[in-house]
């Protein structure tokens, strides 16, 4: 994921900032609990398609590899 591009975006429910998870090829946004997928490069910014995060995603307890900005 592009740094430059990652500082530009938000999250479009809360205005939160994003966090790119490598291993889930999605944006995190923990203060809405929402994942964005990324599609061939490109971030699918849509509430519509964002997934609800897990309890443990939330506070950032993931198992494997953690979330990278």
């Amino acid at each position: 994921m592009d740094q430059e591009l990652l500082a530009m975006l938000v999250c479009p429910e809360s205005g939160g900032k994003l966090e790119y998870n490598r291993e889930t090829n999605e944006l995190l946004c923990r203060e809405s609990g929402l994942a964005f997928p990324v599609t061939d490069g490109i971030p699918v910014m849509l509430v519509s398609r964002a997934r609800r995060l897990s309890v443990e995603e939330s506070l950032g307890k993931q198992s494997g590899t953690p979330a990278a900005s």
